[in-house]
């Protein structure tokens, strides 16, 4: 079965890059609901065929204002980070007034898409993500939407990295990577020990690998320091545990693009914070700063990813760069609105 499953995905995207079939085609007005998000935005589940944990599905969130994007064939989707869900409502708005249709996914196990009994943030390969994302993408090009930029925050930003690496649909014209998590975070001692971690994750995928640390949920968090709000379950305050099959999917995500140098072969907007900040105690430097990566990382990498990649260093930037203080998150749509003006 499980063979089965797989020749059944690889006809599926193949014949998606071939332009012959399409996944989650025409959907009707019945197939949208409101969503928690409020007025000009709804959701749709898309049921994906089960896996190794049973059934899984994603949900594509879209923001229908009726504004300057309505009739515009340019679009962009959003992948949101581990720990986290699609909410940023400003940043919808923003795409809309500037012209470019709006759409989200809420990956499997993930916010919206989570189902009864299953344990959130559950992978085992960075590419069982991959449906999820040919499922938005075949909306939005059935909604007439044939020129769209993927933008991908942390680990959304590596889910999006390896999709446009290994069989990037002709719809997408551009990526842009909002602090991917392309390395580990980690001192010397720590890191030597995440390949002894994947290799136990392929025989115990289950093993559980605690995390600790809540100084960059206190920066976001409206009930402590930050300025937004959130469902918090979706959410979590604290870094939740994950599992050795966790590490051993993004550790090898990492590796394929450190293996294969520039082949994206689309533009790239690579942003980042000025800086890295590494206590473990809350202060107001931790929002003015990414408190979860290592910014020099990231521009290492994400140098390599492609020929034609544009850094973009952000002074004052946290780790979501568009949940940032107003006087940081504002210049930077200019920023980023301008690159998308030239390359999409």
């Amino acid at each position: 079965m499980a063979i089965l499953r797989l020749l059944h995905t690889l006809l599926i995207r193949g014949a998606i890059a071939l332009g012959l079939f399409a996944v989650s085609t025409s959907l009707s007005a019945a197939d949208w609901l409101p969503d928690s998000l409020g007025r000009g935005f709804e959701k749709s589940y898309v049921a994906q065929p089960d896996d190794y944990a049973g059934s899984v599905r994603c949900t594509v969130v879209r923001y229908d204002a009726h504004g300057a994007a309505e009739k515009s064939r340019k679009g962009v989707l959003y992948i949101h980070g581990f720990n986290d869900y699609f909410f940023q409502k400003e940043m919808a708005q923003q795409f809309d007034s500037h012209g470019y249709r709006f759409y989200a996914v809420d990956l499997r196990r993930y916010g919206r898409s989570l189902m009864p009994g299953q344990k959130p943030f559950l992978v085992r390969k960075i590419s069982e993500y991959f449906a999820d994302i040919d499922s938005a993408i075949s909306i939005m090009t059935d909604a007439g939407i044939d020129s769209i930029a993927i933008m991908g925050h942390s680990t959304g930003g590596l889910v999006a990295s390896c999709y446009m690496e290994h069989n990037p649909p002709t719809a997408v014209h551009a990526l842009i990577l909002n602090s991917p998590f392309l390395e580990w975070n980690l001192a010397l001692p720590a890191r030597i020990l995440v390949p002894a971690i994947a290799g136990l994750g392929r025989i115990f995928p289950s093993l559980t690998i605690p995390q600790s640390g809540s100084v960059y949920g206190e920066s976001l968090d409206a009930r402590w320091h930050g300025e937004w709000s959130y469902n918090r379950a979706w959410k979590l305050h604290d870094s939740s545990d994950v599992d050795a099959g966790w590490i051993r999917a993004i550790e090898r995500a990492q590796l394929s693009l450190k293996r294969h140098p520039y082949a994206i072969k689309v533009p790239i907007l690579l942003m980042y914070s000025a800086r890295s900040y590494k206590g473990d105690k809350w202060t107001p430097e931790a929002q003015r700063a990414d408190a979860v990566l290592d910014v020099a990382d990231i521009r290492r990498v994400g140098m390599r990813l492609g020929h034609k990649v544009t850094p973009l260093e952000v002074e004052g930037g946290m780790h979501d760069l568009i949940l940032s203080s107003p006087d940081v998150r504002y210049p930077l749509y200019d920023r980023i609105f301008a690159w998308l003006s030239e390359n999409l």
